[in-house]
């Protein structure tokens, strides 16, 4: 899996975001996107995602697996993404949120994966609670779980850390980048904390390209 980002600027209301930047992405790299509030980093995952934005004006291409999809609707896209909010039904249990996430097939391979998902989330044996039973730290394992269990051809990630305690946030990001890794997901990280770059990842500047 790969994503690229060939030559994508974007303005909104006539403010430039972003000037033009070309980036590649390999399976299991991570690209991190710095800079302040409202220098649009969110815009940038909204756009790749595929999401509406009005007044925005894009130019460019995103590529997924060596496809153009810049003009894909978002299902299409099948591009993951994971916030500062977890955003898990609270009415589901843990084995119902992550269900949701898989495509459809064999009861007893999805049943399976969920295990698998909550195995690796540190989470065994806990398909039955609800995630207001869960820390927040606990949740986060469960929505980047869930993430993965829909099989993204990329990861976007809006500062997923930021709600969590120091020690926390130092795990949680660890597991995440481990996780992906085993996973071979390109993913693109933006941020304004330097703490949450993974070490190695390339680091973008939007201070340097708007």
């Amino acid at each position: 899996m790969s994503l690229r980002l060939q030559d994508v600027s974007l303005r909104l209301a006539g403010r430039t975001l972003l000037r033009p930047l070309t980036a590649d992405i390999a399976a299991g790299e991570v690209l991190a996107v710095m800079g302040p509030s409202g220098s649009g980093k969110s815009t940038l995952l909204a756009w790749l995602a595929g999401l509406p934005i009005a007044p925005l004006q894009a130019d460019g291409a995103v590529w997924l697996d060596g496809q153009d999809v810049s003009d894909w609707p978002t299902e299409q896209r099948r591009v993951g993404l994971l916030f500062q909010d977890d955003l898990l039904y609270p009415h589901w249990t843990l084995r119902q949120n992550l269900l949701f996430a898989l495509p459809k097939g064999l009861r007893a391979e999805r049943e399976a994966a969920v295990e698998h998902a909550l195995a690796a989330a540190e989470l065994p044996g806990l398909g039955a609670r609800r995630p207001h039973e869960l820390s927040g730290g606990q949740r986060a394992r469960v929505s980047l779980m869930r993430a993965l269990l829909a099989q993204p051809r990329a990861l976007l990630l809006d500062e997923p850390f930021s709600r969590l305690d120091a020690a926390l946030r130092a795990r949680m990001s660890e597991h995440t980048w481990q996780a992906l890794r085993a996973a071979r997901v390109p993913a693109l990280l933006v941020t304004h904390d330097a703490a949450d770059v993974p070490p190695g990842a390339r680091i973008v500047r939007l201070d340097d390209h708007a």
